[in-house]
């Protein structure tokens, strides 16, 4: 079988592209999943966001996104795959671009936060270099579940 990740596009996330990321965001989410005024407020803000879609052909299936605070710091801000596209390393391959664009913007870390109850979100992190430092008590609403910051060291890793 061929690399079903290896005929999808990484292109710049625009404004169209909001309502076909919408029903992936609510399976992955649900009541914590962003609202379209939430990725609007992001894509406006482009001296320090960078969002990519993953399409293939015109079909979106997943996103990801980047906050870069000056050189000291970026966030992932998220990273999604419509769940039959998983396991396929194209979170491997969104997560990959924000870490080269951090790198490109000179941030010496970037950190995230994930579901302390998503462990293959965690092993992803993890084999591309993040550490846990952390740990954020309820902050995912309404459910109430922790989150894991992680971090990861720019220096000497790309």
């Amino acid at each position: 079988m061929i690399e079903a990740a290896s005929r999808v596009v990484l292109a710049p996330m625009r404004w169209w592209h909001i309502d076909a990321l919408g029903p992936i965001e609510h399976d992955l989410f649900g009541d914590e999943e962003w609202s379209p005024g939430m990725f609007w407020s992001e894509l406006a803000q482009v001296a320090t966001r960078w969002y990519r879609v993953a399409l293939d052909g015109e079909e979106l299936v997943g996103y990801a996104g980047l906050c870069v605070y000056g050189p000291e710091e970026a966030w992932v801000q998220n990273i999604a795959v419509r769940r039959d596209r998983q396991g396929h390393g194209l979170g491997r391959r969104l997560l990959d671009e924000l870490l080269d664009e951090a790198v490109r913007r000179g941030a010496q870390q970037v950190l995230l936060e994930v579901r302390a109850d998503n462990a293959s979100a965690q092993r992803l992190y993890a084999r591309r270099g993040f550490e846990a430092v952390g740990l954020r008590r309820g902050y995912y609403q309404p459910s109430g579940v922790d989150a894991v910051v992680m971090r990861w060291e720019a220096i000497g890793e790309r």
